[in-house]
Parts: C-alpha cells; structure tokens; sequence
C-alpha cells in the first residue's frame, strides 16, 4: 500500500469476478470503491434504503472476509483510505483519479481490450458534475473516449440520464430498493434501465417489462435501451434480506 492507505483508486477487472467475464466480449472494465453509505462519518450513498445499506455488495466477495479474530481487512481499510482523500486531500484525489484512469487505458489497451471504467463500486456520487480538472471539466469531460458508467438510486439523475441529459459516455443503470417502487415506474417510463436484485432465480418480467441477466457481464452501458431489468442475484449479506430490497421469486 501507499502512504494513502491504497494501493489504486481502481481495481482491476482481475481482481473483480463480475468485471472479469466482460473480458470475453474485448471489454476492459476498472472499478473505484470507496467504504459505502456512512463509514467513516461521510455519506457517498444519500439515497440509499435500509435494505440496501445492510445488503451492500461491500460485503461480497473479498471484501466481505474477515479472518477470525478481527474486525475488517486490507480490502476495507482501502475504500476507507480512498473514502478519506476524496473528502480531505480533494486536490489530490483529482490527480491520482486522472492518472488511474490513464493507467488503466493503457493496461487495456496494451491487452487488446476496450476500456470501461465505474467510479461507483461501492458509493452513489454525481461524477457528471464534479470536477476534477482545475478548469472544471469533469472526468467524463477529460477521457470523453471512455466510457463511464454507474448504478445509481438517485431517479433525478437516472431519469436525466435516460433523457439524454449526461455526456454520451456516461451511462446510468437506476436500482430499485424495498422503497422506491415510483421511482422506478418514472425511470422505466423515461426509457431509463432499473437493476433488481433476486432470489431464487431471475423471472422472465418484473414490472411488465423483460428481464436480462445482469449478473452474465457487468457491461451495462451494452445493455438493451428502453426501458429493461436487470436482474441480479443477490450475494453477501443480500442472500439474508427481509427488508424487500431483494426480489423473492415465486
């Protein structure tokens, strides 16, 4: 690890299984992941459910193994030391996010692969309007190559999204929560894509609309538009949910 506490701001789609099966379609796809909702005394996930916030993919994979004994890991103290310089060394975090993205173009490139980058592994923040450069471009702006794309539970910014409102290389899936129903009728209505999380296997429809398979790839920018689930499987601690974040099928 750095003096940061991390090693990157993004994470390689080889240490990530779900970005990984996106090699096989020639796609390249880095991840940032911050601690989530309110670790640490900052909130990156304002509109989170308290079902989402307990079933919280930080606790899947690696990030959920915790050796007998202790409390958290490398991979957990990471996304707090990521979480920390974003907030209080801004400057800085700005300059290590361009030169990550850089380093991860070049990595793909180099193995032939297209590259996609998504900043919000673990956190719901508005990168179409943060900037990043001193001349207040953001990170869409920088690498308007690239394509960028997040889960959000915001439904201003999915619907804006939807309608086209965000810079082309930025795409926006929506994710439904035991409490946002209406949102999600909004996003669907605006052409928007909403992500549902399942158990007991995915339905044909949710919502009277077709279902894809989420959980194949995480490229969802290659999703159909107008309108689709995306269903995914629930893992971590979603697999114990009672809230109704998690779909039950019948």
């Amino acid at each position: 690890m750095t003096h940061h506490g991390f090693a990157e701001l993004l994470t390689p789609d080889g240490y990530n299984p779900k970005t990984k099966k996106g090699r096989a379609r020639g796609y390249s796809t880095a991840v940032m992941h911050f601690a989530p909702a309110n670790i640490g005394g900052r909130d990156v996930c304002q509109f989170r459910s308290a079902g989402c916030t307990s079933a919280c993919l930080n606790t899947a994979g690696r990030g959920g193994i915790i050796v007998k004994g202790q409390t958290t890991n490398a991979i957990q103290l990471a996304r707090a030391a990521r979480k920390k310089v974003f907030f209080e060394e801004r400057a800085t975090f700005n300059a290590l996010l361009v030169t990550a993205v850089e380093t991860h173009i070049r990595r793909a490139l180099k193995r032939g692969m297209v590259p996609m980058v998504r900043l919000n592994g673990t956190s719901d923040l508005p990168w179409e309007r943060l900037a990043i450069a001193p001349d207040g471009r953001t990170i869409l702006d920088l690498f308007p190559g690239v394509q960028f794309y997040d889960y959000t539970k915001n439904p201003k910014r999915a619907i804006a999204n939807a309608r086209g409102e965000h810079p082309a290389n930025y795409h926006l899936t929506f994710s439904r929560s035991e409490s946002n129903d209406s949102d999600v009728a909004d996003v669907l209505a605006a052409g928007g894509n909403v992500a549902v999380v399942f158990a007991g296997g995915l339905p044909e429809t949710f919502a009277e609309r077709a279902v894809i398979n989420g959980d194949a790839d995480d490229l969802r920018p290659l999703d159909p538009r107008g309108g689709v689930i995306v269903g995914l499987t629930a893992k971590g601690r979603g697999k114990r949910d009672t809230s109704g974040f998690v779909v039950r099928a019948a």
